[in-house]
């Protein structure tokens, strides 16, 4: 499989590679950032995440993209589909770092993410787990269509985190964009 890359107006969307590290450590070390994505991270542990997610393309075929600013090649967060074992559904799930929040990144991000699940992934329906407390999240998921369907339970070592599940249907997706 060739691995897909996405590209909108502002961004390209791919598979996370070595490079991306430095930007994706310093993005799991902001505390505002990750307030909501599980917290400050060490570098040792970003790491790890950053091959997690890279062999997820490997293992499952999809995993969340790296997002790239087109105009800079600037790495600037991950948006994208996710499901890791235990999961409560198959989600599109986003991260933007703060220096680039409030520009529309996340929405023009999650809006060709939730095409790919649907178009290319095939997913009938699509999930974002958001702490009941995100409200910039839970404005996104609502601008993409999506609705609360109420708390969601995640995998260890997750499980504690209080996060609903707010989604929709394929069907309802394409709808959307038609209108």
């Amino acid at each position: 499989m060739n691995d897909p890359i996405l590209f909108t107006e502002r961004l390209i969307l791919r598979p996370p590679v070595a490079e991306d590290f430095e930007a994706w450590a310093a993005f799991h070390a902001e505390p505002e950032t990750m307030r909501f994505l599980g917290g400050v991270q060490t570098r040792s542990v970003a790491w790890r995440g950053l091959c997690a997610m890279a062999g997820a393309w490997s293992i499952r075929g999809f995993a969340m993209f790296s997002l790239i600013e087109r105009h800079t090649g600037q790495w600037i967060g991950r948006v994208g589909p996710w499901q890791p074992d235990g999961w409560p559904g198959r989600e599109v799930g986003w991260g933007v770092a703060r220096a680039f929040a409030g520009r529309g990144y996340a929405h023009e991000a999650a809006c060709a993410a939730m095409d790919y699940a649907v178009d290319v992934l095939g997913w009938d329906h699509v999930i974002h787990t958001i702490d009941p407390e995100n409200e910039a999240s839970i404005q996104l998921a609502r601008r993409l269509g999506s609705r609360n369907e109420g708390p969601a339970s995640l995998p260890a070592p997750l499980e504690t985190f209080r996060v609903d599940a707010w989604g929709q249907s394929a069907g309802d997706w394409r709808a959307r964009k038609q209108s």
